[in-house]
């Protein structure tokens, strides 16, 4: 028997499969069958609950990413120069600053990103209302409001007394919304609910309205608070967001509660329509609310049980004022276990039945990619870097051949790489030669020739020729500077730094400049962005060159948006945008070549960018870049957390510079 089983082992590859597969097939698959029916049960139940478990962590990052979208409003409104300037006119009354104000706020509540009803006021220090607007969910701008006092909800009053910002979940009592006219769509009537809670979590539940809420305060140079602008997203008989999360995130069913009572949801009730007015059910009231922990597990909601999830929402004070539910039916999930049941038995045959008939195919559909695989490998050994195989489908035999074909193309890569790296060391040699062989020079003739302007009289004929001297030789040293600069990109200076404190001060570095002026920077930075090993100064440069690239292609009127992230945990990532001309794409491959550049002639040496690929390179990170004509461009640079220790393998090639049109 043993010499049996070693000659077929040994033999052909294809009869070995055949053989094999037939036979692990006659004895496991009955096996298996058996022991997958006595473990299915419990294993669908827990797939289903992490499932809702992670329904819950995705409507919860929805739900997080609408509070800071309207936190975001209110910051973008506070922080706009043009408001800030016309703030102090308007609560004096003035026409004129309270229309620029009202164009401001209507533009920015329009944005289609918004979607859903949405409120923007700006107030006064005593809480009145000086210009207000309301979006409704239809898209529908109200008129301007100018009437009405907000100073008495609890969070506008922290605000306008403390002067510190605060966005969270908020309750808007009835009198309240009647000011800007949301009280009818906050009005919801009860609806009895089988083992609901005998009394109400809050009295005001079916006329107030919960919202997520974000206010900021208007202060002066020395820290008073004149007022504030209020930006809120009211949940009630507004089904925007839940509807969003059960659309994108694939989420069965989501309800937002008003402490016990659902004001928006897509539960279905027992004719079909959204359960809104009915309420949570006793055992989750005492749990969520009067504990204020989360609930998991089976729950009688509406009018039938569901696999759920319950958090508790809270306001600025961190009072329970609500609920977020994610939940999916039982009995769904009881068919689903029934009809697999019913089926094992008859998989178990089929399967059997198939090995046997497929198991020729199969070894010979197994054995032809890599008989390719042998073939390829020896055209490769000869040199050959054009060759590649086919490498359809998912399975391993597919990434084994795209595996083959990557490793091919890292070579070619690594090869052109080396060519690359050698070249530029080769440019960096000579140019570091001719910065200091002409520098000197330079150095005189700029000298002699400032001597000789600043002596020769205002209608002497030849000081138009001087100052043409002057300007050419410094624009001469300026681009001796660069070839340094560029020269000099051989060690990093490496210490922690702050990659968000770096950007600001490049961004307040180039605010001053005129192309400037007109340019908006907006942030998307990520908060848990970890400190990185790096050199400060040079990366600075790095960014500072980026941003006035982009500044430039914008010729001084734009939007440059500026996004961090960290990545798997090794590396940081720093996107910065712009809405310019483009890049062309025959261009995007000449974008880090030393002396290229698409500037008219006497505004750049071409340098700039080779710079920054060196600056990127020596710290062991990336920059690839993505445009297109018309649209604008986006430079992404990716650095390491640590330099020097626990460097990711080169597999993953941060090292390499890559250029996506």
């Amino acid at each position: 028997m043993r010499r049996f089983f070693s000659q077929l082992v040994g033999g052909r590859l294809q009869i070995v499969l055949t053989t094999s597969f037939s036979f692990v097939a006659a004895s496991t698959v009955v096996l298996n069958a058996l022991v997958i029916a006595l473990v299915i049960h419990q294993y669908l139940a827990e797939a289903q609950d992490k499932r809702v478990a992670r329904d819950m962590d995705l409507a919860e990052a929805f739900y997080q990413f609408k509070l800071d979208e309207i936190a975001a409003v209110g910051h973008r409104i506070v922080q706009d120069p043009e408001i800030l300037q016309n703030i102090p006119l308007a609560f004096q009354g003035q026409a004129q600053a309270l229309e620029l104000i009202d164009k401001e706020i209507s533009r920015k509540i329009t944005v289609p990103t918004l979607g859903g009803t949405h409120l923007i006021a700006v107030l006064n220090k005593e809480g009145d209302i000086i210009v207000a607007r309301v979006l409704s969910s239809a898209g529908e701008l109200s008129p301007i409001i100018t009437q009405g006092n907000w100073g008495e909800l609890p969070i506008v009053k922290d605000v306008l007394t403390t002067g510190k910002e605060q966005a969270a979940t908020e309750i808007i009592p009835a009198e309240i919304l009647a000011q800007v006219g949301l009280e009818k769509q906050a009005y919801i009537k009860l609806v009895e609910t089988p083992r609901a809670a005998i009394n109400l979590f809050d009295p005001r539940e079916g006329t107030a309205g919960l919202a997520v809420t974000g206010v900021y305060p208007f202060q002066v140079e020395n820290g008073e608070v004149i007022g504030a602008v209020i930006a809120a997203y009211p949940f009630n008989n507004d089904f925007t967001l839940v509807d969003r999360i059960k659309e994108v995130a694939g989420v069965d069913t989501v309800t937002i509660f008003f402490g016990d009572l659902r004001v928006s949801t897509n539960v279905p009730d027992e004719l079909g329509n959204r359960a809104v007015g009915t309420r949570v059910s006793q055992e989750v009231y005492d749990v969520v609310l009067e504990q204020g922990q989360g609930y998991k597990g089976e729950a009688f909601v509406v009018n039938e049980t569901y696999i759920t999830r319950y958090e508790p929402l809270h306001d600025h004070n961190d009072h329970v004022v609500g609920i977020l539910y994610v939940g999916a039916r039982v009995s769904a999930f009881q068919r689903l276990v029934q009809t697999f049941y019913s089926r094992v038995a008859l998989i178990a045959l089929i399967c059997i039945f198939l090995a046997a008939v497929v198991a020729f195919p199969i070894a010979r559909f197994i054995t032809k990619p890599i008989d390719a695989l042998v073939s390829a490998t020896h055209h490769l050994a000869q040199g050959d870097m054009t060759v590649r195989v086919q490498a359809e489908g998912k399975g391993e035999l597919a990434l084994l051949g795209r595996s083959f074909n990557t490793m091919v193309e890292t070579l070619h890569g690594a090869q052109q790489e080396l060519l690359h790296k050698e070249k530029l060391a080769s440019m960096g040699q000579l140019a570091a030669g001719i910065a200091h062989e002409i520098n000197n020079p330079l150095g005189s003739i700029l000298l002699y020739s400032d001597v000789m302007y600043k002596e020769s009289s205002e209608d002497d004929p030849r000081r138009e020729d001087l100052a043409m001297i002057i300007h050419e030789t410094t624009r001469c040293k300026r681009i001796v500077a660069d070839l340094l600069n560029f020269s000099r990109q051989q060690e990093v200076l490496a210490q922690d730094t702050d990659v968000h404190s770096l950007l600001e001060q490049v961004i307040e570095g180039v605010r001053h400049q005129p192309i400037f002026k007109a340019v908006e920077i907006e942030r998307g930075f990520s908060p848990d962005l970890p400190h990185i090993q790096a050199d400060p100064s040079q990366l600075q440069q790095v960014f500072i060159n980026l941003f006035n690239n982009a500044a430039e292609a914008m010729k001084g009127r734009g939007t440059i948006a500026l996004t961090t992230r960290t990545m798997d945990n090794q590396w940081v990532e720093i996107k910065i945008s712009d809405t310019g001309c483009g890049i062309p794409e025959e261009n995007l491959n000449k974008l880090f070549t030393p002396f290229y550049t698409t500037k008219v002639q006497g505004k750049g040496t071409g340098l700039g960018l080779s710079i920054v690929y060196g600056i990127i390179k020596i710290h062991r990170g990336q920059i690839s870049v993505q445009s297109e004509v018309g649209l604008g461009t986006t430079f992404t640079v990716t650095l390491p957390i640590r330099l020097f220790r626990g460097q990711p393998s080169p597999g993953s090639s941060p090292e390499d510079v890559s250029v996506n049109p």
